[in-house]
């Protein structure tokens, strides 16, 4: 997904791409969604981070990493769909996410 990142002090936003990692049931009790930030500055993992193997076919321009930053969004603020992540990519999201939050 495309979003909006409003800035922590709400000096600004910006558009970033995003993973959604919430579920349709929580999207239908809420009018939030929780995202994971999307990076083009593979030179680095961190804890939680996951290098994208199937950037292209998820819509990415370059090669991408998923981050541990997690944030919850309102839905308005996701412009547009723009591809979607191989399972394989996916579950490693899921997998080091876990890890990183201890769950």
């Amino acid at each position: 997904m495309l979003v909006r990142f409003v800035f922590p002090d709400e000096s600004g936003e910006k558009r970033r791409p995003a993973v959604v990692l919430s579920t349709e049931d929580y999207h239908r009790s809420r009018q939030e969604v929780v995202i994971a930030a999307i990076t083009s500055n593979v030179e680095r993992l961190l804890a939680g981070d996951h290098r994208i193997v199937g950037w292209q076919e998820a819509g990415l321009l370059f090669p991408s990493v998923a981050t541990g930053v997690l944030r919850t969004i309102k839905q308005s603020l996701i412009e547009r769909r723009l591809g979607s992540l191989a399972p394989v990519d996916l579950q490693a999201i899921r997998t080091g996410l876990a890890q990183a939050l201890g769950l």
